[in-house]
């Protein structure tokens, strides 16, 4: 299992933490900072989903006028992570 600590850019979370277990599936989404509720919710929806496809569907999605979110972030910090494994 190989452990990630992500640290966002443009949005109210500071940092993304998560796993990627050996079948390339997420585990224990924890986002500090951000919108409590519904970045738990994200975590939840992601818990056991496969990293490259929560990426893709994430990939792009904005918050507010800004031209990132915490689930863009977090597809960010996927592939940051998939590439250097």
């Amino acid at each position: 299992m190989m452990h990630r600590t992500y640290k966002t850019h443009g949005t109210c979370s500071r940092a993304i933490d998560f796993d990627i277990d050996d079948a390339g599936c997420i585990h224990n989404l924890v986002f500090t900072g951000g919108c409590n509720g519904n970045l738990k919710g994200i975590g939840k929806l992601c818990e056991g989903m496969n990293a490259e496809h929560v990426a893709e569907i994430l990939e792009g999605n904005t918050c507010g006028m800004r031209s990132t979110s915490c689930p863009d972030q977090l597809s960010k910090a996927i592939r940051e992570a998939l590439s250097t494994h």
